[in-house]
């Protein structure tokens, strides 16, 4: 990866060396659901990982001209981006760029659609880049005006903003109802790939919310709308998988097995086994091998 896409990568993903001023926002973001940064990035490519929290960027600065994906663009100040939590993206652009960086919570969104008497389980927004919208502006420009002030009206004021922009972005961009029925392509794949990676470890459902970026209570609806199946009865199989595998390759006892695989016990990994595949452990081993 260049350093250009590294150094953007970081600027996205909170972590890293920056080669640019960061202004960040200093207020308590768990308890509000949001954060506010003054960003000035240099000229190059920006490689948008996909993050857990909704992104809203609106441009502050001088022109500046750039592509993606063979489009040529040129933001001007206002110019608004809507790129919602999951979402990955990549464009270059041919100018320094400044912008105030809005990120709100799924949390928040769920707290918005829940005080306009939406289904908070189908709480998303669309995608846009590069349009105009008034009142974003305004509420972008107040809260990054708070933020330089030093937060004089307190978590009250920020959260009554936050609050604000959420409402009027679910309701003017909302996600069409095919786009939340379930987890996206790419919270899925991140998901599924965090479960086989720590399957020997304790994997709560607050834990696993925490990887995609959404509510416990979220999670479960997507995830069987995504998976047909709920996210513990997934994780089971996962590991009845993994302890087959294990037990077949004949390297391990069996009861290092079930704790290889994330069972608490042999018996526990007996009994699950016996649920999913229909043959105990020692069934299955003798079965190759007669």
């Amino acid at each position: 990866m260049s350093r250009e896409k590294q150094a953007a990568l970081a600027l996205y993903s909170g972590g890293g060396a920056s080669p640019r001023p960061v202004v960040r926002e200093d207020i308590p973001r768990a308890r509000v659901g949001l954060s506010v940064e003054l960003q000035t990035m240099a000229p190059g490519v920006v490689e948008l990982a996909p993050l857990p929290d909704h992104l809203l960027k609106v441009h502050a600065g001088a022109p500046t001209h750039g592509n993606c994906s063979f489009h040529r663009f040129v933001y001007t100040r206002g110019d608004v981006d809507l790129c919602p939590a999951g979402m990955s993206d990549v464009w270059e652009h041919t100018d320094a760029s400044t912008s105030v960086v809005v990120r709100l919570s799924p949390t928040l969104l769920r707290r918005a659609a829940e005080d306009m008497g939406m289904d908070p389980d189908r709480a998303g927004l669309e995608p846009r880049h590069q349009f105009k919208d008034p009142q974003i502006e305004h509420i972008a420009w107040a809260l990054d005006a708070d933020r330089q002030a030093g937060h004089p009206g307190g978590l009250l004021y920020t959260e009554s903003l936050g609050l604000a922009l959420s409402i009027h972005l679910l309701g003017r961009y909302p996600a069409p109802l095919e786009r939340v029925r379930g987890l996206s392509p790419a919270q899925q794949r991140r998901l599924t790939d965090y479960i086989e990676d720590h399957l020997d470890k304790d994997l709560s459902l607050v834990r696993l919310a925490g990887v995609v970026g959404v509510s416990a209570s979220h999670l479960k609806t997507l995830f069987k709308r995504t998976m047909g199946v709920p996210v513990h009865e997934y994780v089971i199989q996962r590991r009845v998988e993994r302890a087959r595998t294990l037990l077949l390759r004949g390297r391990l006892p069996a009861g290092q097995v079930a704790l290889e695989a994330g069972f608490s016990h042999q018996s526990h990994m007996a009994r699950c086994m016996k649920r999913v595949l229909g043959v105990t452990p020692s069934a299955l081993v003798r079965g190759p091998r007669a």
